[in-house]
């Protein structure tokens, strides 16, 4: 069985690169098109197999081209595809993602296939789940089918990590479940209640999910880096000085990353360290998927960056 279990959304991006994000009611003319694979529960998978890590993919697409080209490019990524489920009918999700020149970004989705994924699915990939070493998972499915299959998670062996995202208020049943949520500054904001626009709020942020019941918050905050909030400690990484085109999969990278090093038995702030170069490394490039990192391209890196000496052992053997 793979060692990450990833339950999450499987769509494709179209997405228009622009000089700048339109104001309401304006056109930007001039733009460049892409479309791409994307979806935030298939973007963390193909995270996770980039940097060598077994991963299982849960989830659902539709019945149609673009489901077609979502199932081969994660068979081509080396993901685990038994469990990714197609309905007769079901149109795939789709997502439309402006760009501007400075690599920020605005996401529109049309959820299709992913608001299909049910408990049934879960039930289906019960084994995987409950075997995994990581069980990671997000929002952009129904959220019923996410606390059902946290729930075997927490029955299981796997370590559970929440990316709470897009942005909602969430039970404090389902936060006693997790045992670490990665949550970015709006995301801290709406489980909060706490505007996070620094280290210090979101350390406060960070405080207040563990007393809704996580065992760590990790909360992300792009350029500034990420802070790991924990009842023995609290820690901020520093974000990592890149020339970053494009944010959109930035995100995603950060989470399969931080489960593939989780996997790998690092200690929380090892993992996060290698998460937030993982992250940064994959802004310096076009798309989601395309530009995450393998292990090598980040071993590289966070050796010229001065930041490998930080994980408590070598990324790569030599």
């Amino acid at each position: 069985m793979a060692e990450i279990a990833v339950l999450g959304s499987i769509h494709m991006d179209l997405m228009v690169k622009l000089s700048r994000i339109p104001a309401k009611g304006e056109t930007v003319i001039g733009g460049s098109f892409q479309v791409s694979p994307g979806g935030k529960g298939a973007n963390q998978a193909v995270a996770v197999s980039r940097l060598g890590g077994q991963v299982a993919m849960i989830g659902r697409v539709g019945s149609d081209f673009f489901g077609d080209m979502l199932v081969e490019r994660l068979k081509s990524e080396k993901v685990d595809i038994r469990y990714v489920f197609r309905g007769e009918g079901d149109r795939t999700g789709v997502a439309l993602i402006l760009v501007d020149r400075r690599g920020n970004n605005v996401i529109a989705v049309a959820s299709g296939a992913d608001e299909s994924c049910s408990k049934d699915d879960v039930e289906s990939a019960r084994e995987a789940i409950s075997s995994a070493k990581v069980f990671l998972t997000q929002l952009e499915i129904p959220l019923a089918t996410v606390e059902h299959a946290v729930s075997i998670a927490y029955r299981g062996e796997p370590l559970v990590v929440l990316n709470p995202a897009p942005a909602r208020q969430l039970p404090k049943t389902l936060l006693e479940k997790v045992d670490v949520i990665v949550p970015n500054a709006l995301e801290a904001y709406h489980l909060t209640g706490i505007r996070v626009h620094d280290v210090e709020t979101a350390i406060k942020a960070g405080k207040r999910l563990l007393r809704r019941g996580v065992a760590y918050a990790l909360v992300t905050l792009g350029r500034k880096g990420v802070v790991v909030v924990s009842e023995e400690e609290t820690t901020h990484l520093r974000g990592v000085k890149v020339r970053s085109v494009d944010a959109t999969g930035a995100g995603d990278t950060f989470c399969g990353a931080l489960a593939f090093g989780l996997a790998r038995k690092m200690k929380i702030h090892e993992a996060a360290e290698l998460a937030n170069n993982a992250a940064a490394l994959a802004t310096t490039k076009l798309g989601a998927q395309e530009a995450m990192p393998t292990l090598m391209e980040l071993h590289n890196f966070m050796l010229s960056n001065g930041r490998a000496r930080r994980l408590g052992r070598p990324l790569i053997q030599t």
